[in-house]
């Protein structure tokens, strides 16, 4: 069984049979048992010392939070506690808010994500996501009259009684892929990420594609290499803002480079050998710990 990716929380449970349950959602909401996780502007509320963060979650006891959310959505529930992602954007200042500011401070959360507790991160991604999704979809795409929030916060219904159109939140489906043929990788580099970083080539899924079809466009477009023996490897949610990255391995067929300039900037072939041994520096350097990209090459690192 593989391990989790950062921002999978396995024992979640979604709670999907009690999100029309207006009683059930009306007792949650006062209980003791309850945690609020608010939302402000894109940022998670997070605690403790820069070295060893976690999530500040805020007992849905504390009244003050049913005025200030701008939406609600019942994330799931975990052993006894159920979670509820609660949109504060609207606070001016949450530093200088009486009550919010004594919790925590709200961070970003792909400032913090690799540090925190992997089920902590993958709330804290849920509820980022849900709110950014309600954020922009406060009027109708097919009438434009406003929406309302429904079913615990997954769904927003038109208001329109001639349109009536349900929307759902949207997932982005992309792939993600290490591609090596052998005891080589190849990996590129965007212009736009931090010095020295360099990672695996990804792409969004077009319509009408398989996710297999997708792997073996992108590597051919960004770098003009053809690939074959596509693999499924694993998923991860990626919150920044909707997307969900689906991981593969494939083997090159075949390895000179022509590099697509308006994708990447650079993209070469890098040994096994020289990987393990390299530290990260500022000429060359591996993608974030919370990342699918960090994961594949981890474990074809760790493949002998």
């Amino acid at each position: 069984m593989l391990r989790p990716n950062f921002y999978v929380h396995p024992s979640l449970d979604r709670a999907g049979r009690y999100r029309r349950d207006t009683e059930w959602i009306a007792r949650v909401t006062i209980s003791e048992h309850t945690r609020i996780l608010p939302v402000w502007q894109g940022r998670n509320l997070i605690v403790g010392p820069p070295e060893a963060p976690h999530v500040a979650m805020v007992p849905a006891t504390e009244a003050w939070w049913r005025g200030a959310a701008a939406e609600t959505v019942m994330l799931g529930i975990d052993g006894d506690v159920t979670y509820l992602a609660v949109d504060v954007s609207g606070i001016a200042d949450p530093a200088a808010d009486p009550v919010l500011a004594g919790f925590g401070s709200f961070l970003d959360l792909r400032a913090v994500g690799p540090l925190l507790p992997h089920e902590e991160g993958a709330l804290l991604a849920y509820a980022r996501g849900m709110v950014w999704w309600h954020s922009r979809h406060r009027f109708c795409g097919v009438c434009g009259s406003p929406t309302v929030s429904s079913d615990a916060g997954h769904r927003r219904d038109c208001t329109n009684p001639e349109c009536r159109t349900q929307h759902f939140p949207r997932t982005d489906p992309a792939v993600i892929m290490l591609i090596h043929d052998g005891d080589r990788v190849l990996l590129g580099r965007q212009k736009a990420w931090p010095p020295g970083m360099h990672s695996v080539l990804a792409g969004f899924l077009e319509p009408g594609e398989s996710l297999e079809d997708a792997v073996k466009r992108e590597v051919l477009e960004e770098a003009g290499i053809r690939v074959d023996d596509v693999r499924y490897h694993s998923s991860q949610p990626w919150p920044f803002p909707q997307s969900l990255m689906v991981g593969f391995t494939g083997r090159a067929v075949t390895s000179d480079l022509q590099v697509d300039q308006d994708e990447l900037e650079s993209a070469a072939w890098f040994e096994r050998d020289w990987l393990r041994r390299h530290a990260d520096d500022e000429s060359f350097r591996l993608p974030r710990r919370d990342s699918i990209a960090r994961r594949l090459l981890e474990d074809w690192l760790a493949d002998e």
